[in-house]
Formats: C-alpha cells, sequence, structure tokens
C-alpha cells in the first residue's frame, strides 16, 4: 500500500502518466482536469522552485508533505485534515440504474458539484476514469467516479446526491457500482475523505472500507513576483 502514500505521484507517473506535465521534479495534471500537483517522496534541493516552474506565479498549489514547508514568502490558503479508507470487503456489485457518464454530460455534472460540493470537478475531470451517474426524469441526480490511479489502486471521487434526493441510498449504489468496475480490472477501490465529515467516513465504513491513515490537505499560492525572486 506504499503507493497510497503519495497517491497523486505514483498515479502520474504511473498509470496517468499519459496526463502529466512536468518540470524538474514537480509533476501535475493539466488544470483542466484535476488540482493535484505532485514531488517524489524524497526531492531534491530546489523542488519547490520546480512546483514554482510548473504552475506559474500567483498559481495555488497543494501542500505537499513530501516536499517539506513551502518558502516563507507563499501564502498558505488553507489546511484542513483528512483521512484515507481502503477497500477491506467492499459490497461491490453494478447497479441497474447507473449510466456511465461522459464529457457530453459535464455541464451538468459541474452543476451538480456546484450545489453538492463534494470536492474539486473541473471541465475534463470526467476523462481520468468511469463516472457512473443516476438519472430520474431525465436529470443527474446523483454521481461517482474514479480519479487518482496508482498502480493497482483506482480512488473513488466526487460521489454526490441532489440534496433533493438525498436519504435513498443512491451514493452508496454508486460507490458500490464505482468498485465493481475497479474490482473488475483487478484492482482496489480506496477513498479520501475531509476528517471532520463523520457522516460520510461512518457510511463508507459501513460499506467495507478501513481507515488506513490520516492525512493533511491544504493550499499556498505562489507569489506574483516569483520569477523576480527565483
Amino acid at each position: 500500500m506504499s503507493v497510497l502514500d503519495n497517491a497523486a505521484w505514483a498515479s502520474l507517473t504511473g498509470p496517468h502518466a499519459g496526463f502529466a506535465e512536468r518540470v524538474g521534479q514537480a509533476v501535475r495534471y493539466p488544470v483542466d482536469v484535476s488540482v493535484f500537483l505532485a514531488v517524489p517522496d524524497e526531492p531534491s534541493d530546489g523542488v519547490w522552485d520546480d512546483v514554482a516552474a510548473l504552475a506559474g506565479p500567483g498559481a495555488v498549489v497543494p501542500v505537499l508533505p513530501q516536499a517539506g514547508p513551502p518558502p516563507p514568502d507563499w501564502e498558505l490558503l488553507d489546511k484542513m485534515a483528512g483521512v484515507q479508507l481502503v477497500d477491506a470487503g467492499v459490497d461491490a456489485v453494478p447497479d441497474p440504474e447507473a449510466v456511465r457518464l461522459t464529457l457530453a454530460d459535464v455541464p451538468e455534472m459541474l452543476d451538480l458539484v456546484a450545489r453538492t460540493k463534494p470536492g474539486p470537478f473541473l471541465p475534463r475531470t470526467v476523462l481520468l476514469g468511469t463516472y457512473l451517474g443516476i438519472r430520474y426524469n431525465g436529470a443527474l441526480v446523483a454521481m461517482a467516479g474514479e480519479r487518482l490511479h496508482p498502480p493497482g489502486w483506482t480512488e473513488i471521487s466526487a460521489v454526490c446526491t441532489d440534496p433533493a434526493y438525498r436519504d435513498r441510498g443512491l451514493a452508496g449504489r454508486l460507490v458500490r457500482a464505482v468498485a465493481a468496475g475497479i474490482r473488475e480490472r483487478g484492482e482496489t477501490p480506496f477513498m479520501h475523505a475531509v476528517a471532520t465529515n463523520a457522516n460520510a467516513i461512518r457510511r463508507y465504513e459501513g460499506m467495507g472500507f478501513r481507515l488506513r491513515r490520516t492525512n493533511a490537505f491544504g493550499r499556498v499560492r505562489i507569489p506574483e513576483d516569483w520569477r523576480a525572486a527565483a
């Protein structure tokens, strides 16, 4: 499971290498695909310069524990505790109502994400893997899909349900259906959640996920004058 300790790096240098944009030790997804940027487990000096050269002055990038503290003039925007959960016996089954979502569905997906706020979802995030949705009366009311893809693993993400359709078990059905597709490829599902979202964590544990580790999510802003100062 060690690849999960630096899952974005393992994804971008492995199964998702086709998405990777790189400068030196820093690698990221295209900005309309995912917010993730990563560095190796033991980077050398100058790693934050590589991050800045890749992202650009004024850009917002993730906190990177592997790189150590960012330069003192970089602005910390936020930081929160998170958890990582792994499949420990999820009842993974396809769902007869789940439909495959594509680029044509992105406007509806973005609208649902804007109203439910499950985490970052961008115009081309759907290209990272299989996204499934449930429609009622033609409208997309719930979805879940695949995001990070370290070797042997696939992250389930963007789990959300329209507020008018909650408490019907739609999100759980979609998580199990996405997990079934991951298992069918011979891979193992995992997930991330904000540590304070006790209800979601409890639901995922009830499905058969178990807590693997805690981690920290956060964002820092590169100074606008970084190039002049570098």
